[in-house]
C-alpha cells in the first residue's frame, strides 16, 4: 500500500496475531483531501471477524506534513480503549505523508 502517494486520505488497519504475524492489512476508510471518517465499531467488528490479536493503525496525510494532528491523537486513545474492552492491543497508529513516516509508539503517543 501507497500511502504517501495518494491525494485522498486513507485509513489502514494491519491485524496481527499473537505473535505478531501479518493475519490482513486492510484499508478500511476512505476520505478526501484533508479528512476521513474512521468509525472504531468497525474496527473491533473487523478485529474479532479475524481473531486479530493486536494491531496497527496507519493513515496518510496528502498534504505532505506528517505530523499527527490533536484529531489524530483523540482517534488513537478512542481506538486504544474501543479495542482494549477486546483484548486487542494497538502497537502503533502511523502517519505517513510523501516519503517520511511517524510513528505514535516512537514518540511515546500509546
Amino acid at each position: 500500500m501507497k500511502l504517501g502517494q495518494l491525494e485522498h486520505e486513507v485509513f489502514a488497519v494491519v491485524f496481527l496475531d499473537a505473535q505478531n504475524r501479518v493475519i490482513e492489512c486492510r484499508e478500511m476508510f476512505r476520505g478526501t483531501l484533508t479528512q476521513t471518517s474512521v468509525y472504531p465499531r468497525e474496527v473491533v467488528k473487523a478485529s474479532l471477524q479475524l481473531n486479530a490479536a493486536a494491531l496497527i493503525l496507519a493513515h496518510n496525510h496528502p498534504s505532505g506534513v506528517a505530523e499527527p494532528s490533536r484529531a489524530d491523537e483523540y482517534l488513537t486513545q478512542t481506538l486504544k480503549t474501543a479495542l482494549g474492552m477486546i483484548d486487542v492491543r494497538v502497537i502503533d497508529h502511523m502517519v505517513v505523508a510523501g516519503g517520511r513516516v511517524v510513528s505514535f509508539a516512537e514518540r511515546g503517543l500509546l
